[in-house]
C-alpha cells in the first residue's frame, strides 16, 4: 500500500472514531459537554477526520516532469508553473556566464529540482524559508515552494558557489563569498535582471555592516581562509568579512576589474607575490589607494543600497525589527531593495523549450521520498514509505528500490543495497541513477578496505551514467578508482583526467590523479600535482599528498611504496637453475653484508591492448593467456585466474579468444610476462 492508501485508511479510521464517540453518548448532554468546553469540539473533530477538508494531497493529484537543456524540474503543480522555474534557472546561469566571461558552463554534479505548489506541505519539508539546497554524493536536489514568488531567489548564493565550482579556478575565500553575496542578489523580472543590491537585510544588512570606520584591512581581508564550517554548511553572513568581500567584488565587477584580478591571482596563488605588491602591480595602486577607491564605491552606491522605511509594498515580506514590536503585534512590512544595476535578459520565458511528461503517482511519490531520505529528520519516515511502495506490485518502482538501495549505502549496509539495486535493474537496466547506485555500492564496500564486490560491473554501469550525463565528475572519479583498484593505472589516468577538468576545485581528485601517475611509473607528472597538495587547506588531502612525496624516491628506486615492499621471493617467468642451488655455506658467507634492501619484484607495469588468441586452464587455478598485438603473441601468466581482477567481465573464461582486451602485466621475457589484471572495454572505447 502507498503512501495515499495508508492516508485514506488513517482518514476511515478517524472517521470510525468519531462514530465511536457519537454512539457512546447516552444523551445530547454528554456530547454538548466537551464541546461547550473545547471550543467546538464536534467541527475540530470532524476537521481532524478529513471531513470538512483536509489538506493531503486530492485524489486527482498530479506530478510532471519539466526538462529544459540543463535542469529538470518535478512538481505538482501546473505546466505553466514548471517551465518558468526551468527557464529562471537557465536564465540565472546565463547570468552566471556573463559576468564571469565563460562562454561554456559545466553543471558536473547533475541538479533536481523538486517545486512543491502547496505551501503547507512544503512547510512540512522546509529547513528554509521559501527554497532550500541539499547537496549529496550522488546529485543535488533543490526544493522550492511556489505558493511564494521568487522562491528560486533563496538558493541563489548555493547556486552560485556550484557554478563556480565547476567553472572557476580555485580562488580565496573573500572572492568565492563575495562573488556568491552578489549573485545572491539577482531578481529576474519579464524583462531584465536586476544586480547590486544588498541580499542581506535581517537581522543586519551588509550595507549596514559597512556603513562604520573600522573595516579589516585588505591584507587581512584577502589572505583569509575558506570561511565554511568542516561539514560545508556556512556560517552567519552578517559578518564583516561577507560585507567587505561583497562590496570589493561589486567594485571590480563594475568598474570593469576582472581582468586585473586575474593577473592579481596569478601573481599571488602562482608566483607566492605578497599581497600589497600584487595589488601594486595588478591593479597600478597601492593598498591605501585601492581601499580609498573601494569605498568611495560603497558610499556612492550607499543611497540605492539602502532599505528605505515607511509605507511597505505590496507583497513585500514581514520583517521583524528587533527590540521594536510587541510580541501582539503585527510586524513590520519593509520595502524590498531597490536595483542597482539592470542587464538586459538574455532570453525571455517563452524563448526557451521545454518538454513535460506526467509521472504516475507511486513513481512522484518515491521520487520525493528519494529526496526526503536526504534530511535527517525525515529519514526514517522517508524509508518506511519506501517500503511499502516496493511491498505493493501495483505502486513499486524503480526509484524507490534505487532510493532504497542509497539508504541502505549511507548505513554501510551494501549487501542490502545490491539486492535492491538488483530488483531495480530488473525493472530498468538503463536507468542512470540505479546504475549510479551499483557503482556508488562497489565504491563504498571498497573505501571500506573489504574486498570490492561487484568491481567487474561497476565500469559498465559508469558508462551508462556518463552517456546519461557526460559531465559529471563524480562518475569519473569512481571510474578512475576502479580503473586503479584493478590494476589499470594508465586507464585510470584517463578517467581521473577528465574528472580533474570537470572539477578543477576538487583536491580529493586531483590526489587520486597524482595516484594513478605513480602507480603508472609517471613520477614527473605526479610530483608537481603533490608539491600543490602539501600545502592544502585540508589536513587529509596535505597529509596524504606529504606521504606520498616522502615515499617517492623509494618508490621510484624499488618500484612500490615502502608498505607494499614484498618479502624475497624469485622472479615471476624465471625457470630454476640447478647450479644456483649447488652454492654452498662458504660462498654465501663471502658475500658482502646485505643492505637494506629490500628483495620485490622491481619490473614495471605495462600497459597493452591486444586480442586473445587463447587461454590454457589446463594447471587451473593457473592460466595462460595468450594475446596478440598486431604479430606479436604474448603468453601472459596468472597463478590463479579466479583473484585476478577483472574490469568489464563478471568472471574470468578458459573459453574466451578473439576478445579485445586492455592488459596491464610485467614482462619476464621477450615474449612472456605476468598478468596484473584484464580490462575488457566496451566496443567502441
Amino acid at each position: 500500500m502507498g503512501r495515499k492508501g495508508h492516508r485514506e485508511q488513517d482518514r476511515f479510521d478517524r472517521i470510525r472514531t468519531v462514530f465511536v464517540v457519537l454512539r457512546s453518548a447516552k444523551k445530547p448532554s454528554e456530547l454538548m459537554l466537551p464541546m461547550r468546553r473545547s471550543y467546538g469540539f464536534l467541527p475540530l473533530l470532524l476537521a481532524c477526520c478529513g471531513l470538512l477538508g483536509s489538506p493531503a494531497r486530492a485524489a486527482d493529484e498530479h506530478w510532471l516532469r519539466v526538462s529544459s537543456d540543463h535542469f529538470i524540474v518535478i512538481t505538482d503543480a501546473n505546466e505553466k508553473a514548471g517551465h518558468e522555474v526551468a527557464v529562471r534557472f537557465e536564465q540565472m546561469r546565463a547570468v552566471f556566464s556573463q559576468l564571469l566571461m565563460r562562454s561554456k558552463i559545466r553543471m558536473a554534479e547533475p541538479l533536481e529540482i523538486v517545486a512543491i505548489a502547496n505551501g503547507r506541505e512544503y512547510a512540512q519539508l522546509a529547513p528554509g524559508p521559501t527554497a532550500f539546497w541539499l547537496a549529496g554524493e550522488d546529485r543535488i536536489f533543490i526544493v522550492l515552494d511556489l505558493s511564494k514568488p521568487d522562491s528560486w531567489e533563496t538558493i541563489e548564493h548555493d547556486f552560485a558557489h556550484y557554478l563556480l565550482n565547476y567553472n572557476y579556478p580555485p580562488t580565496p575565500a573573500w572572492f568565492d563569498e563575495g562573488f556568491a553575496e552578489y549573485f545572491a542578489s539577482l531578481h529576474l523580472t519579464n524583462k531584465n535582471a536586476e544586480l547590486g543590491s544588498d541580499a542581506e537585510l535581517a537581522p543586519r544588512s551588509l550595507t549596514e555592516i559597512l556603513d562604520n570606520p573600522v573595516w579589516l584591512a585588505w591584507p587581512d581581508l584577502l589572505a583569509m581562509k575558506n570561511r565554511r564550517t568542516a561539514n560545508g554548511v556556512e556560517g552567519t553572513h552578517h559578518t564583516l568579512f561577507y560585507a567587505q568581500s561583497w562590496i570589493l567584488v561589486h567594485y571590480l565587477l563594475n568598474k570593469d576589474k576582472m581582468s586585473d584580478l586575474g593577473k592579481y591571482f596569478s601573481l599571488v596563488e602562482v608566483q607566492k607575490v605578497p599581497t600589497e605588491e600584487a595589488i601594486q602591480q595588478a591593479f597600478g595602486m597601492s593598498v591605501a589607494e585601492l581601499d580609498h577607491q573601494v569605498k568611495d564605491y560603497f558610499h556612492g552606491l550607499e543611497p540605492k543600497l539602502a532599505v528605505p522605511g515607511g509605507t511597505p509594498l505590496p507583497g513585500a515580506e514581514p520583517v521583524q525589527p528587533p527590540g521594536r514590536a510587541q510580541p501582539d503585534e503585527p510586524p513590520q512590512r519593509v520595502e524590498p531593495a531597490r536595483p542597482v544595476y539592470e542587464l538586459p535578459l538574455p532570453f525571455s520565458l517563452d524563448d526557451v523549450g521545454t518538454s513535460t511528461k506526467s509521472i504516475p503517482l507511486p513513481e512522484a511519490e518515491a521520487l520525493v521520498d528519494e529526496m526526503e531520505l536526504r534530511l535527517p529528520s525525515l529519514r526514517e519516515k522517508a524509508f518506511a514509505d519506501l517500503e511499502k511502495l516496493n511491498a505493493d506490485p501495483k505502486t513499486e518502482t524503480v526509484v524507490a528500490h534505487r532510493a532504497l538501495a542509497w539508504a541502505y549505502v549511507e548505513r554501510r549496509e551494501t549487501d542490502h543495497a545490491f539486492e535492491e539495486l538488483s530488483d531495480a535493474v530488473h525493472i530498468n537496466a538503463r536507468d542512470p541513477w540505479t546504475r549510479f547506485g551499483l557503482a556508488l555500492a562497489s565504491y563504498h564496500s571498497g573505501q571500506q578496505g573489504a574486498r570490492v564486490q561487484g568491481l567487474a560491473n561497476m565500469m559498465e554501469s559508469l558508462h551508462i551514467v556518463i552517456d546519461e550525463y557526460p559531465d559529471f565528475a563524480e562518475a569519473y572519479n569512481m571510474l578512475g578508482w576502479a580503473r586503479l583498484a584493478g590494476g589499470g593505472p594508465n586507464a585510470a589516468i584517463d578517467s581521473m583526467k577528465m574528472a580533474v577538468e570537470l572539477s578543477p576545485r576538487d583536491e580529493p581528485y586531483q590526489l587520486r590523479l597524482a595516484d594513478a601517475y605513480l602507480a603508472a611509473k609517471k613520477f614527473d607528472q605526479a610530483k608537481p600535482i603533490l608539491d600543490r597538495l602539501k600545502l592544502s587547506q585540508s589536513p587529509e588531502v596535505a597529509r596524504a599528498a606529504s606521504k606520498d612525496l616522502t615515499d617517492l624516491p623509494f618508490l621510484e628506486k624499488y618500484g612500490v611504496p615502502p608498505e607494499q615492499a614484498a618479502a624475497p621471493q624469485p622472479t615471476p617467468g624465471t625457470a630454476n637453475n640447478d647450479s644456483n642451488d649447488e652454492e654452498d655455506d662458504q660462498t654465501a658467507s663471502n658475500r658482502k653484508p646485505a643492505e637494506a634492501e629490500p628483495s620485490i619484484d622491481k619490473r614495471a607495469v605495462q600497459f597493452l591492448k591486444a586480442t586473445i588468441v587463447s587461454v590454457d586452464c589446463s594447471k587451473a587455478p593457473a592460466a595462460m593467456v595468450s594475446v596478440a598485438e598486431g604479430n606479436r603473441v604474448l603468453k601472459l601468466r596468472t597463478p590463479d585466474y579466479k583473484s585476478l581482477p577483472l574490469i568489464g567481465a563478471r568472471d574470468f573464461s578458459c573459453a574466451w579468444k578473439g576478445v579485445r582486451v586492455n592488459v596491464n602485466y610485467r614482462p619476464s621475457g621477450l615474449r612472456s610476462g605476468d598478468l596484473v589484471s584484464i580490462e575488457i572495454p566496451e566496443p567502441g572505447r
